[in-house]
């Protein structure tokens, strides 16, 4: 531990937590106030371009880079990281005749920059600079200035950089929304660009997936109630269906066994049709499994019956969402 370590109760911590964020928060509020035609311009550049957007910088301003770039790329505008450091001991070769480029800096006159910025005006590529003080060297040399000054810090000594980097987050983000709305890329293109983990699964994975997954339980309207639990236990879905020449006539669920054992006295001869719910909630194959997700919490439900063409091929469990990352 540091020796000059404090040592602080858990509300004074939260009170210098508040702190940073209500400073931060105060400090990006004037940030709208910079949008200007360099901004449009700026969109419209990169919109015509047919190459790609090199984002450049150095320190922390190169991670937001990074992090800039993998959102572009993400929403379909292909988009490389180029350390400025690297970048003059041959990294600069990455840059393409038609490609755009965003540098990033907070002075915008760090040593690293400035010996890069000749270099790239030299390949005559459009320079766009997200930059925190428009008298830089970045700010006159760049073609497009997408203006990112702040106050202060939120850092106690002002040195951190902390709101800095969070302004220059936020508008490499409006650049990316802005590009989105431009290109008209919908949910099925960004789950082109997202096929793994569980964002993708919410645009792309359907129901039917998810049902061909598991085993179809069902059985006959006049099957046995023993041969229904048995039904019921092989699939792992708590349910089984009812089918009566190929229509879905009802839903047995662990339920709907608990609620049979209480109210019958005799259950011998007790039938699928006594004991089923009839007109179960259903799903076609090709809907989203997030809508599954949506139907199941409004009516309170753990599973639902899968058709496609009319016909039953399986069912969705709300377990089966949760694995699936469907619901967090």
């Amino acid at each position: 531990m540091n020796p000059k370590s404090t040592e602080l109760s858990n509300d004074k911590i939260i009170e210098i937590g508040l702190k940073a964020l209500e400073d931060e928060l105060l400090s990006l509020k004037e940030l709208p106030k910079y949008l200007n035609d360099d901004f449009a311009n700026a969109v419209q550049t990169i919109l015509r371009s047919t190459g790609r957007v090199v984002l450049t910088g150095i320190g922390k301003s190169a991670i937001i880079a990074q992090k800039i770039c993998a959102t572009l790329n993400s929403t379909g505008q292909p988009a490389l990281f180029m350390h400025a450091a690297d970048a003059i001991h041959g990294d600069l070769g990455m840059i393409q005749q038609k490609d755009v480029i965003i540098a990033i800096s907070k002075s915008g006159n760090t040593a690293e920059m400035i010996t890069l910025l000749p270099l790239i005006k030299k390949t005559e590529n459009p320079l766009i600079a997200i930059v925190g003080n428009t008298n830089s060297q970045l700010a006159l040399e760049a073609d497009f200035v997408l203006n990112t000054t702040v106050n202060r810090e939120a850092c106690p000594n002002n040195l951190a950089p902390t709101t800095s980097t969070t302004a220059q987050l936020i508008m490499g983000d409006a650049l990316a929304v802005a590009l989105i709305k431009l290109r008209n890329f919908s949910d099925q293109d960004f789950s082109k660009y997202h096929p793994g983990g569980a964002l993708g699964k919410k645009l792309y994975l359907s129901c039917g997936d998810i049902a061909r997954q598991h085993a179809t339980p069902k059985v006959r309207p006049t099957t046995n109630w023993k041969e229904v639990i048995v039904s019921i236990t092989e699939s792992r879905l708590g349910a089984t269906a009812v089918i009566d020449n190929n229509h879905i006539i009802g839903i047995i669920t662990d339920g709907d066994i608990r609620r049979m054992l209480a109210k019958y006295d005799r259950l011998d001869t007790l039938e699928a049709q006594k004991i089923m719910s009839p007109e179960p909630r259903k799903v076609e194959a090709d809907e989203l499994a997030v809508e599954a997700a949506q139907l199941m919490q409004e009516h309170k439900i753990t599973q639902l019956i899968v058709t496609e063409n009319n016909f039953y091929i399986g069912m969705v469990h709300l377990h089966d969402l949760y694995q699936e990352g469907i619901i967090g």
